[in-house]
């Protein structure tokens, strides 16, 4: 009897995605998304470092006083993430934080899509 083992091996690079969970206050939460979609995602957009990006409402999560949001920004390599990270991130962050205050809090993933 023979038998015959397949390992597969992707050689497409993967996709790194940099995930923004943000929990927004209700009082902003409309100016905020409306912020967002006009004025800060163009700028992490307009540094060349990602290919797309995709916004997204947490369900199943009291919103009683504010509402989650995860805003995922693809880039077709780790470099092109840590370079923004290393180069844009800083600024940006400072923007939003004068912009918003404490009414928006912020955590950071990195993650690699499998598939």
């Amino acid at each position: 009897m023979i038998i015959v083992r397949f390992i597969w091996r992707s050689t497409k690079k993967s996709m790194i995605i940099y995930n923004v969970t943000s929990n927004v206050a209700l009082p902003i939460a409309d100016q905020w998304l409306i912020w967002m979609k006009d004025i800060h995602i163009p700028e992490v957009l307009n540094t060349g470092l990602f290919t797309h990006y995709r916004i997204l409402r947490l369900l199943d999560v009291d919103e009683s006083e504010a509402i989650t949001y995860a805003v995922q920004y693809f880039a077709s390599n780790r470099e092109n993430c840590q370079k923004y990270l290393d180069e844009f991130a800083p600024a940006l962050r400072e923007k939003s934080l004068k912009q918003w205050g404490e009414q928006v809090i912020s955590f950071r993933t990195l993650m690699e899509a499998v598939e």
